[in-house]
């Protein structure tokens, strides 16, 4: 990450919180149609068609009914019922064996007063449905305020349903351990670079900083006797995670890579054709903002893009 891209980054990591900037862009007539790269639509229907075209392609999907900043418990209950009647529609589809679900818990109230036990509640409701229909859920990480709740929550969660996926991400200096104790049998972790903007006191700051912590983190994980289901996009991550997996023993099928919904779709379809099981990250739903600015901060070629679309270029 040079110096220029950091505080870009923060930026507009600043931007995805500001309902204001939110209210101005949605009025810009290219929006909607370069959100629609990264974000397939906004109902059930819209994101079963992409359910759909990635299975046509052998690639499975992890769905996000997107929220994030739930003010109520009505709106966390809203969340709870979307991802049931999300479940529903994807077995009646036949497609629950080509996705699961992640939620987060911030949708599902964890910031409310009492609410890390409303949360709890709801992410047990979505599991049970997730097991009555043949799938799984994630549990997605948030910025680093939220960890030692989130990492709680899971424990909870997988007293009952083991089979619960949980996201660590390696720019968090705590990262390298939690890799350690959540590497055993059965257990299911995302590990992604980081999408918050976090202080130097408890995230790494630079591009090969990071990427050096995710191999480290990403050895961790294959070593052991879990599933990892590595998320990267950057071409050096995938080739050693790759080389990782070779050495640890690792068989195509006994672990995942995981990709963004619009980005990097061919290597997607690439990876699949080799023999590697590839799942891709596919949200949904109105409350598109946040999720979408955390994505041009990610990597300029996204941003460069939504520039280009807007100019019309």
């Amino acid at each position: 990450m040079t110096s220029l891209d950091l505080p870009l980054r923060n930026l507009l990591l600043g931007l995805a919180r500001s309902a204001r900037f939110k209210a101005l862009a949605v009025r810009l007539p290219m929006t909607a149609a370069v959100v629609a790269r990264f974000v397939p639509g906004e109902t059930v229907a819209d994101c079963l068609d992409a359910v759909r075209s990635l299975a046509a392609d052998g690639l499975l999907a992890s769905i996000d009914y997107l929220g994030e900043d739930t003010t109520s418990p009505a709106q966390a209950a809203a969340i709870r019922d979307g991802y049931l009647d999300l479940l529903a529609q994807l077995a009646a589809a036949g497609l629950a064996g080509n996705a699961e679900v992640s939620v987060k818990l911030t949708a599902l109230g964890v910031g409310l007063p009492d609410g890390r036990s409303l949360a709890l509640e709801h992410t047990l409701a979505i599991c049970a449905a997730a097991t009555a229909v043949g799938t799984t859920v994630t549990v997605d990480a948030e910025d680093h305020t939220t960890t030692d709740t989130t990492l709680g929550i899971l424990a909870e969660v997988r007293r009952q349903y083991p089979d619960t996926g949980g996201v660590l991400q390696a720019y968090l200096h705590r990262t390298i351990e939690d890799c350690a104790l959540l590497a055993g049998p059965g257990s299911r972790i995302r590990l992604c670079k980081g999408a918050y903007a976090e202080p130097a006191e408890v995230a790494l700051q630079g591009r090969e900083e990071v990427s050096t912590a995710y191999v480290a983190a990403a050895r961790t994980l294959l070593a052991g006797e879990g599933y990892p289901m590595l998320a990267t996009h950057d071409p050096e991550m995938i080739a050693a995670v790759t080389e990782l997996a070779r050495q640890a023993g690792r068989e195509p099928g006994t672990y995942e890579f995981q990709l963004l919904y619009g980005i990097r779709s061919d290597e997607q379809r690439r990876l699949a054709a080799s023999g590697e099981r590839v799942r891709v990250y596919v949200p949904f739903g109105t409350d598109w903002w946040g999720y979408f600015i955390r994505r041009l901060a990610e990597r300029p070629a996204n941003l460069v893009f939504f520039i280009r679309a807007l100019f019309g270029r």
